[in-house]
């Protein structure tokens, strides 16, 4: 089973469970309205996020129960807050009606897709987002959603014990315009290694970089959750980085896009939207085992509860931007991306990060 049949098949047993139906998807029409009043949404301790605290306090969407298309990776453990929205009834708190759409696609492929109204919404990655949107794809970036998800890994034998170990060393791939890539090239370049020249990046499918180490092509690799946690149960493995080093440990990982023209003409139903995710990212922040139930069907058959539960703590689900605030983080990867020519050097990186984000609380 693919994660599209395991997204709509566990939406077709939740239909089915009392209590459960939150936000199911469109092809069950009135049965999944129906639904929608079996959930009260969960409780949240909003003292613990002061940020979300006035957005929090809106009027849901009055009227019948608004239908919207959601893009996400639904293999991806740091996107656990979708699920846990359904499961903890945040979207029916705000009066929303879901589609999960699980997208594989390219980045370019899933922005043309929300801004054409394919998907009126989707969620990714930060750095895999930032160089196609500076294409002026009408998409707007309302939130971050959490922080940490990629790590650097080698086996303990290596002799790869920091990120500066890379230098004149092979290390696996999984993508060459991934953002792991990216972001671990920025920081060699902020070491003084050239990215580039210095370190010699091999492709090999996502799955499987940490074969290619075992069988000594190369002497680290790049990877994500929940792969990269499942193979640090491994003693051989040892972590080398994480995108939670440093002054990355309060940096947003992945963003939540908006289509362009429901924020122009219908910015309440992107509010909506906006709050449903932050309320579920706080509630996974602060009950991680529940959340890591509501992921546990999406997850690979080898990750125990508790893996997942690991993995939630791991991942900052409490820092989710939106605002000024998150205006200033997407500069902050512009600026990055300048260090290693991904964008221009001219690049005005205020008026790019403008450009791209809205305020969904103040339109």
């Amino acid at each position: 089973m693919d994660n599209t049949e395991k997204t709509a098949a566990l939406s077709r047993r939740r239909l089915l469970q009392a209590g459960a139906g939150a936000a199911l998807v469109a092809p069950f029409g009135g049965l999944a309205a129906q639904a929608l009043s079996l959930r009260t949404a969960a409780e949240i301790d909003l003292s613990q996020f002061p940020i979300c605290r006035a957005a929090a306090e809106g009027a849901p969407l009055t009227g019948a129960p608004r239908k919207l298309k959601l893009s996400w990776n639904a293999g991806a453990v740091c996107l656990t807050p979708v699920p846990v929205a359904i499961d903890q009834g945040f979207f029916k708190k705000y009066n929303l009606d879901v589609e999960l759409i699980n997208y594989s696609g390219s980045t370019d492929q899933l922005l043309e897709a929300i801004a054409t109204g394919k998907s009126d919404a989707g969620l990714g990655m930060a750095l895999r987002w930032l160089k196609p949107l500076e294409q002026g794809f009408d998409v707007k970036i309302a939130a971050g959603t959490h922080g940490g998800c990629m790590r650097v890994l080698a086996r303990n034998d290596a002799g790869i014990t920091r990120l500066a170990d890379l230098k004149g060393k092979a290390v696996a791939v999984g993508d060459l315009g991934g953002p792991d890539k990216n972001f671990f090239s920025i920081q060699l370049a902020r070491l003084g290694i050239d990215p580039v020249k210095d370190v010699d990046w091999r492709v090999y499918p996502g799955a499987v970089v940490n074969v290619a180490a075992d069988k000594g092509e190369v002497q680290a690799f790049l990877a994500s959750d929940p792969l990269a946690y499942l193979w640090l149960k491994d003693p051989s493995y040892q972590e080398v980085a994480s995108n939670l080093d440093g002054e990355y440990q309060n940096r947003v990982c992945c963003i939540l896009g908006l289509r362009g023209s429901l924020v122009r003409e219908e910015p309440q139903v992107g509010r909506a939207i906006t709050q449903a995710l932050l309320d579920a990212a706080m509630f996974t922040a602060q009950n991680p085992g529940d959340a890591a139930k509501s992921f546990q069907a999406y997850a690979p058959k080898q990750a125990t509860l508790a893996d997942l539960e690991g993995m939630v703590r791991y991942h900052t689900h409490r820092h989710h931007p939106h605002g000024p605030a998150l205006k200033q983080e997407l500069k902050a990867y512009a600026d990055d991306l300048k260090v290693v020519s991904v964008f221009k050097p001219s690049t005005d990186t205020n008026k790019f990060a403008e450009r791209i984000y809205v305020d969904i609380f103040s339109v």
